[in-house]
């Protein structure tokens, strides 16, 4: 999935996306509508988002 298809389906900007790629924090609602629009069970955080 694209960067841009992946802010899409999260509904976040793609500039949102490259900045938690780069390291930028985010909040956990993005962090939420993130793991979702991959597809992922909210129990992937840890994977998704280590800390």
């Amino acid at each position: 999935m694209s960067k841009a298809e992946l802010a899409r389906k999260a509904g976040v900007s793609p500039l949102t996306i490259d900045r938690i790629e780069k390291g930028a924090a985010c909040r956990v609602a993005t962090k939420r509508k993130i793991i979702l629009a991959l597809g992922l069970d909210l129990s992937s955080k840890n994977e998704v988002f280590p800390e």
